[in-house]
């Protein structure tokens, strides 16, 4: 079996390489962060009012009437998040909501789980609202191929329209200067002799 005819290798793909790769483009085109942040503050809202805490040999159970709103808080929380995950053109309506429900379990479910999803809830639902989605690179490269032409065109025509635009020079009119009269000759009387004409005649000069 000469090499011409032997069977390429296959390329050995790197599976952690490619989860990265895979998990990198879906954070990006969500807003992946404020989703999780609102399932981090569900956690402890959900979790408290049903756990039975031991402070020294004394159990402390909090399952007072307030487990009830803790519950639908901390789910409605945990669904928020996911929301903004899988539909992120829902996104400010998530993030509204996990605002007004992070607030709203102050009161109602242990000071927002002792304050432990206060701020994550905050956090996590203004990052939601904030959230944009990034512009695509081909239409990126088009909006600047096309600011970049009208940029020449308008810095071509500018040049050519300034000649056009200058102010036409006006000619000032000149005035017209009186010709000298030539002094005429005194012409002689008819009675005179010829000798005198010709005296009176100017000589030409040689």
């Amino acid at each position: 079996m000469s090499s011409a005819t032997a069977e390429a290798r296959p390329e050995h793909r790197n599976l952690a390489g490619a989860f990265w790769r895979g998990f990198r483009n879906f954070r990006r085109s969500r807003p992946f962060w404020g989703g999780l942040l609102a399932m981090i503050a569900g956690v402890p809202i959900l979790y408290f009012p049903y756990a039975h805490l031991s402070l020294g040999g004394v159990t402390i159970a909090m399952s007072t009437t307030a487990g009830a709103g803790s519950l639908i808080i901390g789910v409605l929380l945990i669904i928020l998040g996911l929301t903004a995950w899988f539909q992120p053109a829902v996104r400010i309506f998530a993030g509204v909501a996990t605002t007004l429900l992070i607030l709203v379990s102050i009161p109602v479910s242990n000071l927002a789980g002792f304050g432990m999803a206060l701020l994550p809830g905050l956090i996590g639902g203004g990052l939601m609202m904030a959230w944009a989605k990034l512009p695509e690179p081909a239409v990126a490269a088009g909006v600047e191929a096309a600011e970049g032409t009208t940029a020449e065109s308008v810095a071509t025509e500018q040049p050519a329209a300034a000649p056009a635009a200058a102010e036409p020079v006006t000619q000032e009119p000149v005035a017209e200067q009186p010709v000298a009269e030539q002094p005429v000759a005194e012409q002689p009387a008819a009675g005179a002799s010829v000798p005198a004409q010709q005296a009176a005649e100017p000589k030409e000069v040689r």
